[in-house]
């Protein structure tokens, strides 16, 4: 349920955004217009990108939402599979609970031949 504020939160101030600039350059257009008579077009063509701009944030679809729910499933399996090595580990008799190190039979070695 947070997840849905934040995304819509996220896709309200990138709007919020957009429109803060529109109406910069659609204040400036206004004064250009009645000086080079060039007609509506240069507003036009603001509001109108402002709007396309709009809408392909709302429409957009949620990519980052699939890729989360992804890892957090990738993170549940691996935490199951930690919890399974540990109830194997303590189900283990007790017979030396040591975990052998690689590389640690060639130390050993090594150390008692110089002796």
């Amino acid at each position: 349920m947070g997840h849905k504020s934040t995304e819509k939160n996220s896709k309200v101030k990138a709007t919020s955004s957009i429109w803060e600039y529109a109406t910069g350059m659609l204040a400036i257009c206004i004064p250009l217009v009645a000086i080079t008579e060039s007609g509506i077009l240069l507003p036009f063509l603001v509001a109108l990108s402002a709007a396309g701009g709009t809408a392909a944030i709302w429409v957009s679809p949620d990519k980052p939402k699939q890729e989360e729910i992804e890892l957090i499933q990738t993170v549940k399996a691996l935490e199951e599979r930690v919890i399974n090595l540990e109830t194997i580990y303590v189900s283990l008799p007790d017979v030396e609970k040591t975990l052998p190190l690689p590389g640690a039979s060639e130390c050993s070695s090594h150390s008692t031949s110089q002796d």
